[in-house]
């Protein structure tokens, strides 16, 4: 059973979308979908700068986009007449590609949805200064109780030895002062405290959108941050999207279920490596490709091929 992953927000890295518009066709896509976002997104993805891409309202559109272009040109062409994943997961806004993917939003919709989420997120995170820290390694309890004992949540729990503490920007360094026994601290490049209490405003925006979204009902297993949940209901699915924006990724939970489903290959989406890296050290002896340019597509498309088989 093959996994299509797609990254979240801060796998962005300048000029990663440069050799994907070389692809015929995608150059064409991204001008339509420069039109639906009302973003200038092969600007943003190839010659934008850090500092411009790290805004939440530009990141998101462009994370969702290359991860849908990535996922089409994969199969066209794929070994067997495939034509799309067994099985599909997205970390945080990631879920939306993986959303489109699994057919339960068009492209475009998928797209109107990350641009609105995008610019009610920015505007959210402005209201306070607010950030998100990755703690690597120490013990489980006793990150997430310093993580408690600053007053921060634990938005991100990705599995592998790594919790995303995130909060005010005074409570986040005041943490770094007194990190938890054995762990790293690594300052993530967002704009805020994403998935927690400050993203409240966020959600009521897409609360009154969301009802309105035409959606149909996923053709692939369609995994959910929330819990880890295989979600058989669009509709579910795209309400829990909503909610999820103030709520914690669970993605621990998510490669739980990837384990009981039996999933034996997973192909990252562009900007691809942080999910796969997670998988390699949780998900043993499962297959993985980090899918970051076109000249990955052939390893990709054997993967797919040898799982036919």
């Amino acid at each position: 059973m093959i996994l299509l992953a797609s990254p979240g927000q801060g796998a962005q890295t300048p000029g990663f979308l440069q050799p994907w518009l070389e692809k015929p066709g995608v150059a064409d896509r991204f001008a339509w979908w420069s039109a639906v976002t009302g973003l200038d997104l092969v600007r943003y993805g190839t010659s934008a700068d850090a500092e411009e891409i790290r805004d939440t309202a530009v990141a998101q559109p462009l994370l969702v986009a290359a991860a849908i272009a990535a996922a089409e040109a994969l199969y066209d062409g794929a070994p067997g007449g495939r034509t799309g994943p067994d099985a599909v997961a997205g970390h945080s806004v990631g879920e939306l590609a993986a959303a489109a993917i699994a057919g339960v939003l068009t492209p475009e919709a998928a797209l109107v949805l990350v641009r609105e989420r995008g610019r009610a997120m920015a505007e959210a995170a402005a209201v306070t200064e607010t950030g998100m820290t990755a703690v690597l390694g120490g013990e489980a309890d006793e990150v997430l109780a310093a993580i408690d004992k600053h007053g921060l949540t634990p938005a991100n729990v990705n599995g592998a030895g790594q919790v995303v503490a995130a909060g005010t920007t005074e409570r986040l360094a005041k943490f770094a002062d007194e990190p938890p026994a054995k762990a790293r601290l690594r300052p993530l490049s967002v704009a805020g405290a994403f998935h927690t209490e400050h993203m409240e405003p966020a959600v009521g925006v897409l609360r009154r959108l969301a009802p309105g979204v035409p959606v149909a009902d996923p053709r692939a297993a369609l995994l959910q941050n929330r819990d880890g949940a295989v979600v058989d209901s669009g509709r579910d699915f795209v309400a829990r999207l909503v909610e999820q924006v103030s709520a914690p990724v669970r993605w621990d939970a998510c490669m739980e279920t990837m384990r009981e489903i039996g999933v034996t290959g997973i192909i990252e989406l562009p900007p691809a490596g942080t999910l796969v890296g997670l998988a390699r050290r949780e998900l043993k002896g499962i297959e993985l490709v980090a899918l970051k340019t076109p000249a990955d597509l052939d390893k990709a498309r054997e993967l797919i091929e040898a799982d036919a088989s």
